[in-house]
Parts: structure tokens; C-alpha cells; sequence
């Protein structure tokens, strides 16, 4: 089965809870910044119910992993927001790069 183009991140950090608010401060400029950026497809964040310091988000993008690695995480956004943000985690990001299957295994509803 073929992929379509592009491919999904998926992330997932882990701060003290305490510190969830702090850094919802300076993660929002960066999301809206990503979000902006038209080879974003996809930007959605999600908080774990039994420990509120592990957020999880994925991002969809239509470029290729070496163009996202070349264009995108360079961007000067992502300099303060890993200053500010790294010191917080608990242990080291996760990540994933997941490539998609697309059609026919595609569903998106409006809410």
C-alpha cells in the first residue's frame, strides 16, 4: 500500500505537573506559529487525564521528513521555546515519524 505524501510527528514530553501552566506560556506562540505554516496539515495537543505533566501533540505535514528537518525546524521560533521548555521536562521527548496511509483510511468530521 502506498503512503501519501508527507508524514505525522508525534510527540510526547514529561514536566511536573506544577509546571504545566509556565510552560503552556510559551508552547502557545510556537503552536500558533506551526499552525500557521501552510505545509501544516494537522496540529493537535493532548494532556494525559491520570498525570496532567505529560502532554502528548501531533503534527501533520505535507513536506518530506529532510525538508522538515531543514526548513522547518531551523525556524527562529523554536530557539526560545526549546530554552524556555527543555529545563522543565522530566526525562527526554518522544517522538515518532509516522508516514500516512491516506485514502481510504482517512476520516476527518467538523465538529
Amino acid at each position: 500500500m502506498a503512503s501519501q505524501s508527507g508524514f505525522s510527528l508525534h510527540v510526547t514530553i514529561y514536566i511536573d505537573p506544577a509546571n504545566v501552566p509556565k510552560f503552556f506560556e510559551h508552547f502557545k506562540p510556537v503552536y500558533e506559529a506551526v499552525s500557521a505554516e501552510p505545509e501544516c496539515r494537522f496540529f493537535e495537543l493532548y494532556q494525559s487525564p491520570e498525570d496532567p505533566g505529560t502532554l502528548s501533540w501531533v503534527e501533520d505535514w505535507t513536506m518530506s521528513l529532510p525538508e522538515f528537518m531543514e526548513k522547518q525546524m531551523t525556524k527562529e521560533y523554536y530557539k526560545e521555546y526549546f530554552a524556555a521548555t527543555d529545563p522543565m521536562f522530566l526525562k527526554p521527548r518522544e517522538f515518532k515519524i509516522l508516514n500516512r496511509v491516506g485514502a481510504p483510511y482517512f476520516m476527518a468530521k467538523d465538529q
